[in-house]
């Protein structure tokens, strides 16, 4: 609890008791008072609940962002590890029919020169 927070709540009190003495001697000025007493206070106790819970989130900020950039890292070295396999797979791949790739390479090429250029008439 801040001192916005308890001095807004001590301020609706105070206001509550105000316009309930107000009531009792039948004070217009009193109940007045005491109604802007409780307004005011309970305004001033709203800011210092919204300042605690802000300041609640500043303070978990940085376990959030090691946790965010520990996520982040654990994931970069699963898609790291998962093109090195495909990597490998590739080459091994390409060591068994070596012809088969070298047609298709040249198949890709062929493929992209005509896009590229056209068909000529």
């Amino acid at each position: 609890m801040n001192k916005d927070e308890f001095q807004g709540g001590a301020r609706y009190v105070g206001g509550k008791v105000e316009k309930t003495v107000g009531d009792t001697v039948n004070s217009r000025d009193w109940q007045v008072d005491g109604v802007v007493d409780q307004v005011a206070g309970g305004a001033q106790n709203l800011y210092g609940r919204a300042k605690s819970a802000i300041e609640d989130v500043v303070d978990g900020a940085p376990e959030l962002a090691d946790k965010i950039g520990s996520d982040a890292r654990e994931a970069a070295d699963r898609a790291a590890e998962a093109a090195k396999r495909g990597a490998r797979t590739a080459q091994e791949s390409a060591k068994d029919a070596p012809l088969l790739w070298a047609l298709g390479a040249a198949a890709i090429g062929y493929g992209i020169a005509w896009f590229v250029h056209g068909s000529r008439d």
